[in-house]
């Protein structure tokens, strides 16, 4: 009895920190890994990328939790992926996404030093922003039904496993898709005969030289930082400030900017606060302790260091996949996020009054240029979403 109570005060947040890396990983990975490819990256940058932001992100949250004792966890900008996959290859290409990757990590180093930009990404109106990241979601989102149609053998276990899962235990949801979506690709390699070379599992950086267009600091880099700060960065603030932790910002920014531009060499596209995945560290989960909770965020950090070993293994899985498989998996991982970005586009504001209406037309046109996915002047309908919704939006309260 001794040894177990003396225990636990370890153990706890050990295991939560464990929990936390693992659920984030395996539940947006495949995004990641979509986006880069959309952009322009091979199978082997694209797991080089992979690798770049699972162990930056796993170093910083280690050396964030480390120095200021409390439970700090990052994360790779899932929605950052996911816009991505909305960009496309833009003008100079893979290095010239690369590119924008480093320009993003340049831009939130920046936010750390000037407050100033800070306070103007806050400034974006929330209706906005979301309803712009709604958009890009939605296409992707729509992917798991278009698999159904074309491949249900394969893709209709994934999505009945999701189900089941996300009635039952949904934190787990998405992870367990990802098993059957494994098994799926397996039984799929056995069948085609097809053999995977021991060099492809091992995990490797691949360095891109950034080449900078504007097409791509318009079209990847501005969008990308907004959307990193906007749907990430500053909730995960939030989230930290509801259990009662303040983030230390320039720290944070700091290590994440780095991060960003360090990552964005080997094929990384954004690393930030964690948002809905910070309460797993940061909330009772992780002990009744919260002097000690900080255990959590070292112990997901060191998680995400083992998984990197497994990215290359996990990105050719991915790739050899039937068709529809990945698009699916990377489709459900998103769809709590894209619910969550239509309530605060066109519902969150609660009211009934003519100001309410304006903003949810504004965030509805917005929503509707960002899932276009249109492409003016060589720049992807993200930008031109931002840019149409604030400009909607402003003429119509401008009657006010």
């Amino acid at each position: 009895m001794t040894v177990t109570a003396a225990a636990t005060p370890t153990t706890v947040p050990v295991t939560a920190g464990v929990a936390c890396a693992l659920v984030g990983f395996t539940s947006s990975f495949a995004v990641v890994l979509t986006g880069l490819r959309s952009v322009g990256a091979t199978p082997l940058q694209a797991a080089s990328g992979l690798l770049a932001v699972t162990v930056l992100q796993g170093v910083g949250m280690v050396a964030l939790a480390w120095r200021f004792r409390i439970p700090i966890t990052l994360a790779w900008s899932t929605p950052g992926a996911a816009l991505l996959v909305s960009a496309g290859v833009v003008t100079g290409g893979w290095p010239a996404a690369v590119g924008a990757f480093v320009v993003t990590g340049l831009l939130i180093l920046v936010t750390g030093v000037w407050s100033g930009l800070a306070d103007l990404i806050r400034r974006i109106p929330t209706t906005i922003a979301q309803a712009m990241l709604a958009g890009v979601l939605l296409p992707i989102c729509l992917e798991p039904v278009r698999a159904m149609a074309h491949n249900p053998e394969a893709v209709l276990p994934i999505l009945l496993c999701w189900l089941i899962f996300q009635r039952f235990a949904a934190r787990w949801a998405v992870p367990a898709a990802f098993v059957v979506a494994a098994c799926v690709i397996a039984v799929s390699l056995v069948h085609e005969h097809r053999h995977i070379a021991t060099a492809e599992l091992l995990p490797r950086l691949d360095p891109t030289m950034p080449h900078i267009t504007w097409q791509a600091m318009i079209g990847i880099a501005l969008p990308l930082y907004i959307v990193t700060m906007a749907s990430q960065n500053i909730p995960g603030v939030a989230v930290m400030k509801s259990f009662d932790y303040a983030v230390p910002w320039r720290p944070a920014m700091t290590v994440t900017g780095v991060g960003t531009v360090v990552g964005a060499a080997a094929g990384g596209h954004a690393i930030n606060l964690a948002a809905i995945s910070a309460a797993l560290a940061a909330g009772p989960h992780a002990g009744a302790d919260r002097d000690r909770r900080w255990i959590a965020s070292c112990s997901a950090g060191v998680t995400y260091l083992v998984l990197g070993a497994a990215s290359a293994a996990l990105a050719t899985l991915i790739a050899l996949a039937p068709s529809g498989v990945a698009e699916t998996v990377a489709g459900i991982a998103l769809l709590t996020t894209l619910a969550g970005a239509l309530h605060s586009a066109l519902g969150g504001t609660g009211r009934g009054d003519e100001r309410a209406s304006y903003e949810r037309i504004a965030a509805i046109v917005t929503f509707a240029v960002a899932a276009s996915d249109i492409t003016v002047a060589g720049v992807g309908s993200a930008f031109w979403a931002l840019v149409i919704g604030l400009l909607v939006r402003g003429w119509l309260l401008s009657a006010e």
